[in-house]
């Protein structure tokens, strides 16, 4: 049975991309969470009026990849002690946030940053940790973005680095990953 997390860590095309290397993963949306609009849309987000991070939902299987193993993978392709700030990008709308969907990924989340801190991994972590209340589905030109614009520059500066973290640190969960003889 399918589970879903949810994380934002800069523009969603970037984080999407990198989630879709792993085995487990069936699925990733973008979209928008965590903020007041009853029905925010990519323009009144990127303004920063609507409160909403850009985020991607992630539908998992948890016998092939659990959720620490994605959380290994979010904070190793984002940075989580630049405050409201990914790369290039900058403003709320690009914050890194986990929006937990049980009381399970909430301890599992804070645990995790816990451990990160205490082994002196990243100082200063500003990642939000709130329960997801509605996710807003972005609009279809912002879904499968990175597989449908492959040459996109801001993609290969961005993306392009993410999907490598992923392929080289989490090679046994890749997607093509060679199967053991």
């Amino acid at each position: 049975m399918s589970e879903t997390a949810t994380f934002g860590g800069g523009c969603f095309w970037c984080i999407e991309a990198a989630f879709k290397q792993l085995d487990g993963v069936h699925g990733v949306t973008s979209g928008y969470a965590g903020g007041h609009a009853t029905d925010p849309t990519y323009r009144e987000v990127c303004r920063g009026n609507t409160g909403h991070a850009e985020v991607v939902r992630v539908e998992y299987e948890p016998d092939a990849i659990g959720y620490d193993e994605l959380l290994r993978v979010f904070f190793t392709v984002h940075d989580p002690t630049t405050l409201n700030r990914e790369g290039p990008d900058v403003g709320s709308q690009y914050r890194s946030i986990v929006l937990y969907e049980s009381e399970t990924q909430r301890d599992a989340v804070e645990s995790f940053i816990a451990g990160l801190e205490s082994e002196g991994v990243y100082d200063d972590i500003v990642t939000e940790i709130e329960p997801l209340e509605t996710f807003h589905v972005a609009e279809e030109k912002h879904q499968d973005y990175y597989e449908k614009n492959p040459g996109d520059a801001y993609c290969q500066f961005n993306a392009d680095p993410k999907i490598e973290k992923v392929r080289e640190k989490f090679a046994e969960h890749a997607v093509d990953a060679p199967a053991d003889d």
